[in-house]
């Protein structure tokens, strides 16, 4: 979000320097926008013979090494120098124009160096900022040498009878040849340099603005630097679903063959050993028949839980199955008509799995619902879940956890969540997931 400052309201970027040049000219120069444009320039001037040196260094060795390989690094090293120049321009922005310079480019962290370079380069804004260093390594020191040198006359000027009663008359020329005799002798140099300083202050609200108004131009983000990075999120995003999808079926099956069969296993050893105990008198025959019962109910909760993780007959055989036995184990009869031609992506089967699921468990504990329908159809490129109860109505996205995060859920996939549940029912759930996904 791009965030202006009340002076670039009035003339674009710049216009804080500039608009205090043209409001009141005569108090700007009493003010502290002088000086504040002064260090700006003199510090800009410096940075640019650091920016030119680094830049020359870069670019020699790299033309220079460019038979080897090793050069085309260094060259786009000297590329990548514009970001972190750019990054202390637009701090140093800040002297003369308060409104901030959001970053430009998209976060790299946990990218190694080879990754982040590669991804610089490619960026937009890291050859605008290039074009910048170029300009903040050429034209800024030219200008700001002499800017500097005129601004440093004016105060020995000004300063002039300090300086001759401070060394000693008849030592100090003002003029080439011309020697002052005493202080008050001086007093014209100090007028000429208190114009000079006014032209200074002036000359400087001038200069500051109009590099203002060329960093603004070529440091600030762009609409398309800002879809880029709109991309890479959503991208990432994506990722981090398909990561998290990964991890949970892998703990379902690490249950399922795990620590399932192990308690598959435990069963039959108590149901063996209560076999070995038929006909006798021993306590430990009901602690074996409870332990058994324990042990099948621990089964039975493991199974609900691996379910609820993914089930195996979605991947099996598919989502009209899978809605079909989650219907047959729910207390509010379902109706389920889901016609497919064909097994959708795993990703919509699972959205669309988990979104019948999340229903149900509303209507069956909210709505008091007598019947639920499900119907899921294919329309053009989007798959379309519709969940119906007759319960009471008032579901509320926001009162709970189940729903929002239901519809984060298929945010992360492009897809939407329709919720219509007016006070006395029906409620009504429209899920739509692109096919693509």
């Amino acid at each position: 979000m791009r965030v202006e400052s009340a002076g670039a309201g009035r003339g674009g970027p710049g216009a804080e320097v500039w608009g205090a040049l043209r409001g009141r000219p005569l108090r700007f120069l009493v003010s502290w926008w002088p000086w504040r444009c002064w260090g700006y320039l003199l510090t800009g001037t410096l940075f640019g013979y650091v920016a030119l040196a680094a830049l020359a260094v870069l670019l020699f060795l790299g033309v220079g090494l460019s038979v080897v390989g090793v050069g085309l690094l260094l060259l786009a090293a000297a590329v990548v120098l514009g970001v972190p120049v750019g990054a202390a321009e637009r701090r140093r922005l800040r002297w003369v124009d308060p409104a901030p310079l959001p970053d430009p480019h998209a976060s790299l962290a946990g990218t190694g160096v080879a990754g982040r370079l590669r991804t610089r380069v490619r960026e937009r804004a890291t050859w605008r900022e290039f074009g910048y260093t170029v300009l903040l390594a050429t034209v800024v020191p030219a200008v700001g040498t002499g800017f500097t040198a005129l601004l440093g006359l004016s105060f020995l000027l000004t300063a002039a009878p300090v300086i001759v009663w401070a060394v000693a008359p008849d030592t100090v020329m003002l003029v080439p040849g011309h020697r002052v005799a005493d202080p008050v002798a001086a007093l014209p140099g100090t007028s000429v340099g208190l114009v000079g300083l006014a032209v200074c202050a002036y000359a400087g609200g001038l200069l500051a603005g109009t590099q203002v108004r060329v960093a603004r131009f070529l440091l600030s983000a762009r609409d398309e630097d800002l879809r880029s990075r709109v991309i890479e999120l959503t991208r990432s995003r994506a990722r981090l679903a398909d990561a998290f999808e990964a991890e949970r079926r892998r703990i379902e099956r690490d249950l399922h063959d795990g620590a399932q069969q192990q308690l598959v296993a435990l069963t039959m050893t108590l149901g063996l050993a209560r076999l070995e105990l038929r006909g006798t008198d021993s306590p430990a025959a009901e602690l074996l028949a409870r332990a058994q019962g324990e042990a099948r109910r621990a089964l039975g909760q493991l199974r609900d839980l691996v379910r609820g993780i993914h089930p195996q007959v979605l991947t099996d055989h598919g989502l009209t199955a899978a809605v079909a036995e989650v219907a047959l184990r729910n207390p509010v009869p379902v109706t389920v008509d889901i016609d497919l031609t064909h097994r959708l992506p795993a990703a919509v089967e699972s959205m669309a799995y988990f979104s019948v699921t999340e229903a149900l468990t509303n209507a069956a504990k909210h709505s008091d619902a007598s019947a639920v329908s499900v119907v899921g159809r294919i329309d053009a490129d989007r798959f379309v879940l519709l969940i119906t109860d007759d319960g009471r109505g008032g579901a509320d996205p926001a009162a709970g956890a189940g729903l929002r995060g239901l519809a984060d859920r298929l945010a992360l996939h492009r897809g939407r969540l329709i919720v219509s549940s007016p006070l006395g029912g029906p409620t009504e759930l429209r899920v739509e997931v692109p096919c693509c996904a």
